[in-house]
């Protein structure tokens, strides 16, 4: 028979305070400050709502970081903190102890609410980064109250709190600072979208990810509100497409629409593109537009021309990049002179190059070497999935001598590893395998290496050697 620990004297006060409503709200005046939060999480987990309201209206911090409480959403014990909101919006002298300046709808890793008496333990680290919460509030004044929030959008329907939210602050207006830091959308009707941005200041958005297939036009019903957002940090779009039935000059109109955007970012420093065709030709209309060095470019899957990767090697604002991804963009046909202009211009700080499945055969390479032998603080390279020979791979080993920053590389196995049909021939790969590693290491110690294949036509994964072979899922 196991016997249970009786309960704290903390604990029996909190059960006492939440078990008499007449009792916990008047007490709150003199109740000690570290119990708010452990009393706090009772309220909210059994539902007491109008605790819950005289708790907002009193409570001794200036941010409450609800966000990280509402893994399951309620919509009751939400209005109860709106509620008691309304209530402290209302008054005009607040006692000296009622903090309350950030409400922080989050959903975030950190446990603020570990920190205090009942509640096990967490790092100072976190409560710093809480701390921070409230960083959009503005010097001198009234200030308003900062409601902190990340926007996603998905399933093609709100969520029901954040729509209550959304028709609760927008009968505030003047009162409220909605602050979001993220915006992700990854499915739903575009008029939605713009009926929430318009509610937010945009200003304050350091991140947009557009997670899902829209044409051409929806990007440009979104890019004015993408002007607005100057502290912009990073932008990921994915899927964009031109509709076949725009006319070429209505296109160029939309192109520059976009791209005339990014001259009111002033701080933008982060770009990921996946599958975008629209700024073939067109991207030095975009570069054009930078403010700001970029320290990220990744252009994946992406339709360019030669003259785009062109402007992208002289254009000013990459000279700081750390990371350079051209992951599956053909550039067999290219001259390999204006990767070698880009490669020369980032080699003091290019941490990240993924050229993967660029069709990049032996002169090429030839060419780019000496620019990527000199990317000192280079640390991950992929180059997997390009026709390179044996001969080719073992000069490019030897032009990574003096990269002594690397820790991951990823090669393609080489063309002596195919038959004449392109088929792989596993002895074959296994020997050549083991000769370039002996190579390397004779030159260098390598931390994590991988000569990989061509994808399996059956199965889609690529065999591997790094001590030895790998095969696919066939």
């Amino acid at each position: 028979m196991s016997l249970q620990a009786p309960p704290r004297l903390l604990e029996l006060a909190e059960q006492s305070l939440l078990r008499d409503r007449a009792l916990a709200i008047p007490t709150l005046e003199e109740l000690p400050r570290d119990l708010f939060p452990s009393l706090f999480m009772g309220a909210f987990t059994r539902r007491c709502c109008e605790t819950l309201k005289t708790m907002v209206q009193a409570w001794p911090f200036t941010c409450l970081p609800l966000g990280s409480l509402m893994k399951s959403r309620n919509l009751e014990t939400f209005r109860a903190v709106l509620e008691g909101l309304d209530a402290l919006l209302a008054q005009k002298v607040r006692p000296r102890r009622w903090k309350l300046q950030v409400l922080d709808l989050r959903n975030v890793d950190e446990n603020f609410w570990g920190i205090w008496p009942g509640v096990s333990a967490t790092s100072p680290e976190a409560l710093s980064k809480r701390r921070t919460a409230g960083n959009c509030l503005r010097p001198g004044g009234q200030q308003p109250l900062t409601v902190i929030l990340d926007l996603c959008f998905k399933n093609g329907t709100l969520d029901e709190c954040l729509t209550h939210f959304l028709e609760w602050g927008n009968r505030r207006k003047g009162l409220l600072h909605v602050c979001c830091k993220e915006l992700q959308i990854f499915g739903i009707a575009i008029h939605r979208i713009t009926e929430v941005l318009n509610m937010v200041e945009l200003d304050c958005i350091q991140e947009v990810e557009v997670c899902c297939p829209w044409e051409l036009s929806i990007l440009i019903r979104f890019a004015p509100y993408l002007g607005q957002m100057r502290n912009l940090r990073k932008l990921v779009l994915f899927n964009i497409h031109v509709s076949a039935c725009i006319p070429l000059d209505r296109k160029e109109q939309f192109v520059t629409w976009f791209t005339s955007q990014f001259l009111k970012l002033d701080y933008f420093q982060k770009l990921y593109m996946h599958s975008v065709s629209f700024l073939e030709g067109h991207l030095d209309q975009l570069l054009r537009c930078l403010q700001a060095p970029l320290e990220t470019v990744v252009m994946t899957d992406c339709l360019l021309s030669e003259s785009d990767l062109k402007h992208l090697s002289w254009c000013p604002s990459i000279r700081q990049l750390k990371e350079l991804d051209l992951r599956g963009i053909a550039l067999t046909h290219f001259s390999p002179e204006p990767l070698a202009v880009l490669l020369e211009q980032v080699e003091a700080t290019l941490q990240t190059l993924d050229l993967e499945d660029c069709g990049i055969v032996d002169s090429q390479l030839s060419a780019i070497l000496p620019a990527l032998s000199r990317c000192s603080q280079l640390s991950t390279f992929s180059f997997c999935g390009n026709l390179i020979s044996m001969a080719a791979l073992e000069n490019l080993l030897c032009h990574t001598v003096g990269l002594s920053k690397l820790s991951l590389e990823l090669y393609p196995a080489p063309l002596e590893s195919y038959d004449a049909q392109g088929a792989l021939c596993w002895g074959r790969f296994a020997e050549l395998g083991a000769e370039l590693m002996k190579t390397l290491k004779d030159l260098r110690q390598p931390k994590i290496i991988v000569f990989s294949t061509v994808p399996c036509p059956r199965c889609g994964i690529r065999a591997s050697y790094d001590l030895e072979p790998s095969h696919c899922l066939c």
